[in-house]
């Protein structure tokens, strides 16, 4: 095999390791801040390239962040065992020089927003926003909150969006982050009660392993249903957004109670099914009809 080969063969390892077309989790809501910033809800086509070439180094920054710090509890976790560090597959340094590699194309990039659309707050924010995002697996050492820390991380997207586009925040992006938060942690509470026995028996702070499964999944819909609500302030404060917005909300929240029905503290067998694809669903969907209603 040659060494361009094994390269490409690690990437592609690395890939499917951090999951990169998980960025549609984010990135539809980015783009949905990117549009309503933008004036007349119509950004640069330059623009709208950026914030999505921004969010996919992002997000593989922080994954592979995670990958690399979480080594340890992965390899005593049976479900993340065949991860690609602990399983051997791929090696720390390969994944650091990764991280690497994209955190400097991330810096890269967000310089383009001051050279070309003379906005340098992206490139002066680049590093802190880096490390914020990449800190998710030390709170999980110390805070039950780690799953909030997290909801604050993916928020991030469409406030950082709004700020390089319009160069300023406004009640927006921030109550759209707020739905992120929510949302976010809401399934990452769901999803962390797989790991509800591992987290107990290796010390890793989580939701399930203080509560239980139970408590735990009403704490999950506590927070959805405040998401609910900062979608609903969200579409109430914006001038850009209408119909097309709530009928959107109206489908998430639904789809949001069929996340909470499929899983049951007897029964985790749909937790991917809930966490993946119905959130998946979610996220494409707002951010369109957000997008649609925004530019019509």
């Amino acid at each position: 095999m040659s060494t361009t080969t094994s390269i490409s063969t690690r990437v592609r390892a690395f890939a499917g390791d951090i999951k990169l077309s998980h960025s549609i989790f984010a990135l539809p809501w980015a783009i949905l801040a990117t549009f309503l910033a933008a004036p007349g809800a119509r950004p640069k086509l330059g623009q709208v390239a950026l914030i999505v070439a921004c969010m996919v180094l992002a997000r593989t920054v922080a994954m592979g962040a995670n990958r690399l710090f979480d080594a340890r509890l992965d390899a005593m976790n049976p479900r993340t065992a065949r991860r690609a560090i602990p399983s051997g597959t791929l090696s720390s340094s390969f994944v650091a020089t990764l991280v690497i590699v994209c955190a400097l194309g991330f810096i890269l990039t967000t310089s383009f927003f001051g050279s070309i659309y003379e906005n340098w707050i992206p490139l002066i924010a680049s590093v802190p926003v880096l490390a914020f995002v990449s800190a998710y697996p030390f709170l999980k050492r110390f805070t039950r909150l780690c799953h909030y820390y997290l909801g604050a991380a993916l928020a991030l997207a469409p406030v950082c969006a709004w700020v390089a586009i319009a160069g300023t925040l406004s009640f927006e992006p921030l109550l759209m982050a707020l739905a992120v938060l929510t949302w976010t942690a809401g399934f990452d509470i769901i999803y962390a009660c797989q790991d509800f026995e591992s987290d107990r028996a290796t010390g890793v702070f989580s939701i399930p392993a203080k509560f239980g499964i139970g408590p735990s999944l009403w704490i999950a819909r506590l927070t959805h249903m405040l998401c609910v609500a900062s979608l609903i302030g969200l579409m109430l404060v914006s001038p850009r957004l209408g119909l097309l917005f709530g009928i959107g909300i109206g489908i998430a929240t639904l789809l949001l109670i069929v996340e909470h029905a499929i899983v049951k503290p007897t029964d985790l067998s749909k937790v991917n099914l809930a966490f993946f694809t119905i959130n998946g669903v979610i996220s494409l969907l707002l951010g369109a009809l957000g997008v649609v209603d925004a530019f019509v």
